[in-house]
């Protein structure tokens, strides 16, 4: 075999290597996606199919479908239930998680923003907002600190409570976001008469969609899931939210398997369709001030 052959003969493995990726990546990706229909797809399937199914059939907790689908019944009777306490415990998640993610729009965006334009102040306040990540919340200081405010078991109480377990990671989202923001923008506007109200809110604040984004999702998925906090600062039969009402499905309907995950279905419905709408944005707004270009 000659040099040249030699040659055109080394210069092939590469391309050899490369059409063979195609295949590997493609390969990844099945298993990628078998494995996420096994991990997610069977028990979101589990949860559907039992829930169609009358109190006996679902106590056995197979996969099997049903042979009568009481889709009608089971679901209309799991929003009746104590005076239509699931009702009352979506309105009341609704209210406490819309609320709470408006605080912490507003008020992350704006710290955000100073903090990234005032790089002294944002190494002193750095370290505190850190600690919010860092120091977890305790309950009996923190019930009397309501009480004594007069919120505890009140919306504005859980409300404030929920927009400040949250605030340090949405302010750590939105500094490193802004910063990716030219100041060259700000002296723009100052110089075209803006305040520093109409600087923010008109200029700013629209640049920041797809962090705002990411935390409208990350932030109201764990709000409107939280069970601990719900149950010691916002307790009564009046004040029920969506993981309560699960809790005290499975002490009272605890055989009740039908009822039960008739009652999951019911309450993972908003999260699921939010993530839908938002889960492109996810990634964007977490990795948008990853790079300053």
């Amino acid at each position: 075999m000659s040099s040249k052959q030699e040659d055109v003969l080394q210069a092939s493995i590469p391309l050899q290597k490369k059409k063979k990726s195609p295949r590997r990546l493609f390969a990844i990706e099945s298993l990628a996606i078998l494995l996420a229909i096994i991990f997610f797809g069977v028990p979101f399937y589990f949860v559907i199919i039992n829930s169609l199914k009358d109190s006996a059939a679902a106590a056995e907790l197979s996969l099997a479908w049903p042979e009568t689908v009481q889709f009608i019944a089971n679901y209309k009777e799991v929003l009746t239930l104590n005076d239509g306490i699931v009702l009352r415990a979506f309105l009341n998640s609704s209210i406490i998680t819309i609320s709470s993610i408006t605080v912490i729009i507003l008020i992350c965006s704006m710290a955000g923003f100073v903090l990234s334009r005032r790089q002294g102040m944002a190494k002193r306040l750095n370290y505190v907002i850190l600690m919010g990540l860092m120091i977890p919340p305790t309950i009996v200081p923190t019930i009397w600190v309501l009480q004594q405010l007069g919120l505890f078991k009140t919306f504005p109480g859980i409300i404030f409570l929920e927009s400040a377990l949250h605030f340090s990671f949405a302010c750590l989202l939105y500094t490193a976001f802004v910063a990716t923001i030219p100041r060259e923008l700000d002296e723009a506007a100052l110089m075209d008469g803006c305040g520093p109200f109409q600087l923010f809110f008109k200029i700013i604040f629209p640049l920041l969609k797809p962090v705002t984004s990411t935390v409208i999702v990350l932030s109201s998925i764990q709000i409107y899931n939280d069970f601990e906090n719900m149950l010691y600062f916002f307790p009564g039969a009046e004040n029920a939210t969506v993981q309560l009402t699960l809790y005290n499905f499975t002490g009272v309907y605890g055989t009740s398997y039908h009822l039960l995950f008739a009652d999951v279905l019911l309450i993972s419905i908003p999260p699921l369709i939010l993530f839908i709408f938002f889960n492109k944005k996810i990634v964007d707004g977490m990795t948008a001030g990853a790079v300053k270009g």
